[in-house]
């Protein structure tokens, strides 16, 4: 814990020196309050009065009610904390947001409170006990929440007025009419494609184990994805296919398994394990429909598959103007309803009931049991993001149309709002005139705007990790983990380097002069890497720097530490299975082989990893070891 604070400390003096002001009792605050409150202090309350600046400067006005774990000024009720920093972004007399504020001043504040609002919960807190009480705890009331929100769509589902939906059935037909008849048309013709992903599946099947699945359901036979297509290489393995298969029908199926995965310490993020056969046949569709959004132009403007870059454009334009504003959804995808979802693919019967084939419809949630499922889908489903992100999209313009109390063709979307509204997951971006309504329209259809994170009256932007003031790139460096203590840890080790190096590019030099000290003193051997260098060291401007030439190639060699994943496990594949995954084409690239080297297009598996028949997956854990490695 005393090295988070003695970074935190240093950086603070860094830009309290860039800042033209004194951090020395805010450093002694944050040091008392750490000893007696241990981490909880720097993830959880020193982060929220990072949310509440940032509230701050969207109203333009401090309010002090907002900070409540920190002293206030007997006479002016300003922020004692860091008031330094907040004296060159507000007045401190009434608190108003000044004219022109400090720019340096509002990236100080967001950097020092902000820092270790991401951080993974350790393996034990401060007073020795283990942190799976915390987590187990807090796992509970996530588990109760992710439940809690099912019952809120359930409940809309049934009061919801038949007039918004038949106006959302025109608005989703008129934007996305085309590339629905095109998926349509994919499945009428069996031209899906589907795969396997590397994770994990509900019924716990190794990587190489899916290629032998013989267990499909009956929705999925008679809803487009015929197992005698889908499972075999071709129709000779049809007889064994037959002696093996078991058709599940829906009260048997395997429902998806509800887990917690780290988000915050004060947060773990619900996800939802699919069975392998919905994997399976949800990527085939997610591919087609990938493909279909991005043929369409004006689509590929509004929503966001792969690219997070447009949404950070637009956002820092909105910073800059005004005239964008960027809204978060809390639990985004766990309140879309499958009722909506089912009303955008009315009129495109076999993509709905393909759709339909391949969505879970029970979930298995610890402490609570097996539900039946009134939302589409949680993350988990490869069809959870662009389906979310079709209907998000299909409610802001409802909202845009309520504001102008008008209907509106589809030229006119394109001429008025291309480049204007942009929706990536449950990052949105819309124009600041019609963000009210657009509010009440997601409202209307059960989603929840969170406040804390959605900006439209000031100059503070966010979207997709990034934020902006006006114009200005105040995005932040954030600490994941707990500094290591020794050399074998090697995943912390992984994540100080580029914590480290995240500093130096983000400019403070004194933060990551500190994170080489302390770097050097555990690995001993610490070298200048360009960022492109298998070697584990810190990256600078001045280049990187060599100790020997290679024997036989003549490339600079520099001795450091580099990053070993262990193997995986054995899982041996042979018979119709190992021939399905020779013949099928895969998109990412094997263990073992760069993502760049395949060019993004797809491969043989059986061309570049000769041992992806006996070993498959994910690594489980990863050392690093020390060595002669190209410092470019």
């Amino acid at each position: 814990m005393k090295s988070l604070t003695s970074l935190w400390s240093c950086i603070a003096n860094e830009l309290a020196i860039r800042c033209c002001t004194s951090a020395t009792r805010d450093i002694t605050t944050v040091v008392s309050r750490t000893e007696h409150e241990g981490l909880s202090f720097l993830a959880i309350s020193l982060a929220d009065y990072g949310k509440a600046i940032q509230k701050w400067l969207d109203l333009g006005l401090v309010d002090p009610w907002d900070s409540t774990s920190f002293k206030r000024s007997r006479l002016t009720g300003f922020p004692v904390f860091l008031q330094g920093f907040l004296g060159r972004v507000f007045d401190p007399s009434s608190g108003v947001l000044l004219d022109n504020p400090d720019i340096e001043a509002i990236f100080a504040l967001r950097q020092l409170t902000l820092m270790f609002s991401k951080m993974a919960l350790p393996r034990e807190t401060p007073n020795g006990v283990s942190t799976a009480v915390v987590s187990a705890r807090r796992e509970r009331h996530a588990m109760s929440g992710y439940v809690q929100c099912e019952q809120d769509v359930r409940r809309l589902d049934t009061l919801f007025d038949p007039l918004h939906l038949e106006r959302f059935k025109r608005m989703s037909n008129m934007l996305f009419g085309d590339v629905l008849a095109r998926v349509d048309r994919d499945i009428h013709f069996a031209r899906l494609t589907p795969k396997h992903g590397p994770g994990a599946v509900a019924d716990r099947l190794s990587s190489n184990a899916k290629w032998n699945l013989r267990t499909w359901t009956s929705r999925l036979q008679m809803g487009g994805f015929p197992a005698e297509e889908f499972l075999i290489p071709n129709m000779a393995f049809k007889p064994y296919l037959e002696d093996e298969l078991n058709i599940l029908e829906p009260g048997a199926e395997v429902p998806v398994r509800v887990i917690t995965v780290p988000k915050t310490l004060k947060t773990p993020r619900i996800i939802a394990i699919e069975p392998t056969a919905m994997q399976y046949s949800q990527q085939a569709l997610f591919r087609s429909l990938r493909e279909s959004l991005n043929e369409d132009g004006f689509l590929r403007e509004v929503i966001g598959i792969d690219d997070q870059d447009p949404n950070r454009i637009l956002a820092a334009r909105g910073s800059l103007s005004g005239d964008l504003a960027t809204l978060d959804l809390s639990e985004a995808s766990d309140r879309v309803s499958n009722q909506h979802v089912r009303v955008l693919l009315e009129d495109f019967p076999e993509l709905l009931r393909a759709v339909d084939a391949c969505r879970s419809r029970k979930a298995d949630v610890p402490g609570h049991g097996v539900l039946r499922l009134a939302k589409f889908a949680s993350m988990g489903s490869a069809l959870c993001f662009p389906i979310e992100a079709m209907v998000f999209l299909t409610i802001i313009f409802l909202g845009i149309e309520q504001e102008l109390n008008t209907t509106l063709s589809r030229r006119q979307l394109i001429k008025l709002f291309g480049g204007r509204v942009r929706v990536f997951g449950d990052d949105l971006i819309v124009p600041s005139d019609y963000v009210l309504s657009v509010v009440d329209e997601l409202h209307t259809f059960g989603h929840v705007v969170n406040i804390g994170k959605s900006f439209w009256v000031g100059r503070f932007r966010e979207s997709c990790g990034r934020e902006y003031y006006d114009g200005h790139d105040v995005s932040i460096v954030k600490v994941r983990e707990v500094l290591p203590t020794q050399r074998q840890h090697a995943s912390g080790i992984i994540a100080a380097t580029s914590l480290r190096n995240q500093l130096y590019w983000a400019g403070l030099w004194k933060g990551a002069a500190w994170m080489d000290n302390y770097m050097t003193r555990l690995l001993k051997v610490w070298p200048n890497v360009a960022p492109s260098s298998p070697l584990l060291g810190r990256e600078s401007a001045l280049g990187y720097q060599f100790q020997r030439l290679h024997s036989g190639y003549h490339s600079p060699l520099t001795r450091g530490y580099y990053v070993v994943p262990e193997a995986p496990r054995e899982d041996f594949l042979d018979g119709a299975g190992a021939l399905l995954k020779c013949l099928s084409g895969k998109p990412w690239a094997p263990f073992g082989l760069p993502k760049e080297d395949t060019g993004g297009q797809r491969v043989n598996v059986a061309n570049v990893d000769d041992e992806h028949l006996e070993r498959a997956g994910r690594p489980e854990r990863v050392n690093i070891k020390l060595g002669w490695r190209s410092p470019y």
